[in-house]
């Protein structure tokens, strides 16, 4: 796993052994950043369950000014820390260990977030908790682009009855990501 481009573009990052985590490929990181590219120049971007810290150190890399990495696992926080120290980013990021949701709920007196990109555990309907948490949360506003990388399986039919608008899906060989602003 590595930095794909930008300041840091090339630098390997660490990443948990085991299950524990589940990285974004390389492939579809690139892919993703190379869609939001226009989004990315000075924005604030907050990666929610961000297991390495490897997509809030890409929008960092690509010129994001700064980011906000959740994550509660122990042993992912260490290798987060351990990679934003080696690619110098510490002064342009913060991590909060928490629950996500605890989390979004301790960010509301933070700046408007550009961008929320949120990546958690497959097939457990987490995102709808989570969707529900962003939707009433000061700094998540109707220009906020909310990115949710899923499983093919997970059901968003909900989405227009929260309060979301489906902007585009893009869809791989095992997952999916959709990209969303509040309606």
């Amino acid at each position: 796993m590595r930095v794909i481009s930008g300041s840091r573009r090339g630098l390997k990052l660490d990443t948990l052994e085991g299950l524990v985590t589940r990285p974004t490929s390389d492939r579809i990181k690139e892919t993703l950043f190379n869609m939001i590219a226009f989004e990315l120049r000075d924005s604030r971007f907050l990666d929610l369950f961000a297991g390495s810290g490897q997509m809030g150190i890409e929008a960092l890399s690509r010129g994001a000014s700064f980011a906000i990495f959740v994550e509660k696992d122990k042993n992912a926080l260490n290798v987060i820390k351990k990679n934003i120290s080696k690619c110098k980013f510490e002064q342009s990021s913060k991590v909060i260990s928490s629950d996500v949701v605890l989390a979004i709920n301790s960010l509301k007196s933070e700046k408007e977030f550009d961008i929320v990109f949120m990546d958690p555990p497959y097939n457990k309907e987490i995102e709808k908790e989570v969707l529900q948490a962003l939707r009433d949360l000061p700094c998540i506003s109707n220009s906020t682009l909310i990115i949710v990388e899923a499983s093919l399986e997970t059901d968003f039919s909900y989405i227009d009855d929260m309060g979301y608008e489906l902007i585009k899906e893009k869809v791989y060989k095992t997952n999916k990501h959709l990209f969303l602003k509040k309606a």
